[in-house]
């Protein structure tokens, strides 16, 4: 069958995903492959000390992102999406988005980038005995309750970005597991939110005399392959301009970026992990065993079905790259010299590997927000280096790149050296991995082991999405039992790791690095500077 006649059946899937810089939409076949895609350009905007994105920015980012898969189909082959098998949101996890009973937006939502919850962060992982991060759904509740904000009382539901998108296409107040972990802590033996956690705030809830409890306002777990609804008449008008998508299409349940980037890089499975590299970085890896301690560096999350995540999360990763991308363009520009994007960014990474192993006296700090990993609520970009460096545009490129895997490493060697935890593949995906070796040599350099990337990984959370949304229409017409898409394979439905390896990776190895000792020695080193060097950020951000 020709794709035409796949896309006018609807044997197809859907994803689509609100990063931080783009929103992009991905159609995918039967087997997963991608056959056309749209996306969309956008930005936060920081308003009255939040960062946000406005209600309008994000529909017509939608719509738009939406257009544009639609335009691709059209020019490709020739046809309109009428039907799909299956369509999922996903978005960047985490922040905070409070309606009252009227369904009306009470605040400006907040995203993953703040770090105006310290407080409320500190007080709840006292509570729970459990790591909250201040980008957390929870802490930002909470710092709202500290901080008497008007609107609290006004509570009728909070959800994430992927959430809210979801429950405006089908009406269903639902999230995918590995996105509700970012709310509030999973119990993964029961696949829900921690009861006891949930009594235990609970009780705060009653103190601050609020009117409602937590199972009330939080929307309902489900694991991948869950049933989530279906797209309504009003949800379909609103994603697709033009009139010609039909209702009634399925929609998986809603993950955050971070269950999509394990789904693209087939790491969902127990001692896997990947690292999600652009605006923010991010490693996870998939836990054999609960870690021993309480690490405010490390948060445990889910997989999409469920599973215990290590992850460290930073805030900062390639911004300050695309800062000095401009600086470039603007000089070459100025030059007389036309620059492709492509061949810019190409040639800025590649000079990094001829860089010295500890960047030569170079040092810097790309926090352009604050980074709890290392203990800031706000950030300054900072470039600095010794009177006697090796001031090259080289070891510039590598101390670029070196910092902007720097802060994850510290929380990556809490994880894999102090508690041991066990990986036997890590994957890398994002932008900071595109062009070839360069990415994937620095992080193997900072983590001591291999990285590998995928020929999938360029695709990215909205092509993890789809397969998720694949993975439904896999789930719907393979079995009428209990399709939870949890590891336990007892009840013989078809489990998300088995329809990863075999219907979506299966033969695919990707490419493998691994630094040199040297290498691995040097970043160490710069380690050790950098480190030492946190009091001129610490000054940056007091001065500037």
């Amino acid at each position: 069958m020709g794709t035409r006649e796949l896309i006018d059946e609807g044997r197809t899937a859907i994803g689509i995903e609100f990063g931080s810089t783009r929103i992009k939409a991905v159609m995918v076949d039967e087997s997963g492959k991608p056959i056309a895609q749209g996306d969309f350009g956008w930005e936060n905007q920081y308003v009255d000390g939040i960062w946000t994105y406005s209600l309008d920015m994000i529909w017509k980012g939608l719509q738009e992102t939406y257009s544009a898969l639609l335009a691709d189909v059209k020019e490709k082959y020739g046809t309109v999406i009428r039907k799909t098998g299956a369509i999922g949101f996903s978005a960047m996890m985490h922040g905070y988005m409070a309606f009252d009973k009227e369904d009306k937006l009470l605040v400006p939502f907040r995203t993953w980038r703040n770090t105006i919850t310290g407080e409320a962060a500190e007080a709840l992982t006292a509570e729970f005995g459990f790591n909250i991060p201040q980008r957390w759904s929870i802490a930002h509740l909470h710092q709202a309750i500290l901080n008497k904000e008007e609107h609290v009382k006004d509570i009728a539901f909070f959800t994430t970005l992927a959430g809210y998108i979801h429950w405006q296409m089908t009406g269903r107040k639902v999230l995918g597991i590995g996105d509700a972990s970012g709310m509030f802590p999973i119990d993964s033996r029961t696949r829900d939110y921690n009861k006891d956690y949930m009594d235990k705030y609970d009780i705060i809830l009653e103190k601050n005399g609020l009117p409602f409890r937590l199972e009330n306002i939080l929307p309902q777990v489900l694991p991948a392959g869950g049933d989530a609804g279906t797209l309504t008449a009003e949800g379909a008008a609103r994603l697709d301009v033009s009139g010609n998508l039909e209702a009634g299409i399925p929609v998986c349940p809603p993950e955050g970026d971070a269950g999509t980037g394990m789904v693209a890089t087939n790491s969902v499975a127990v001692r896997t992990g990947n690292v999600s590299a652009g605006t923010s970085i991010f490693a996870m890896v998939v836990m054999e065993k609960a870690l021993s301690k309480v690490h405010p560096e490390i948060d445990v999350v889910t997989t999409p079905v469920g599973d215990d995540v290590a992850m460290v999360h930073c805030n900062n990763c390639t911004s300050d790259i695309n800062a000095w991308a401009r600086v470039f363009r603007e000089y070459s520009e100025a030059m007389g010299i036309e620059v492709d994007t492509n061949k810019l960014y190409t040639t800025m990474f590649k000079a990094a590997l001829g860089g010295a192993p500890d960047c030569g006296g170079l040092m810097g700090f790309n926090y352009f927000s604050g980074e709890p990993v290392t203990g800031f609520a706000e950030g300054r970009p900072v470039f600095a280096r010794k009177i006697n460096a090796d001031f090259s545009f080289a070891n510039f490129m590598r101390l670029h790149l070196f910092s902007a895997v720097s802060t994850l490493k510290v929380g990556l060697d809490i994880l894999l050296r102090e508690e041991d935890v066990k990986v036997d593949k890590l994957y890398g995906h994002g932008g900071f991995f595109k062009t070839p070796e360069v990415g994937q040599r620095i992080m193997s350099a900072a983590t001591g082991g291999p990285i590998t990337v995928m020929e999938t990984a360029g695709e990215g959370g909205a092509w993890g999405m789809a397969i998720l949304a694949l993975y439904l229409t896999k789930v719907i017409s393979g079995s009428e039992g209990d399709n939870s898409g949890a590891s336990d394979e007892s009840d013989g439905s078809l489990t998300l790791p088995d329809f990863l390896n075999n219907n979506i990776f299966a033969g695919e190895s990707g490419s493998t690095i691994t630094a040199t000792v040297e290498e691995i020695k040097g970043f160490d080193e710069f380690m050790e500077s950098f480190k030492a060097a946190l009091p001129i950020e610490r000054a940056a951000v007091e001065t500037l």
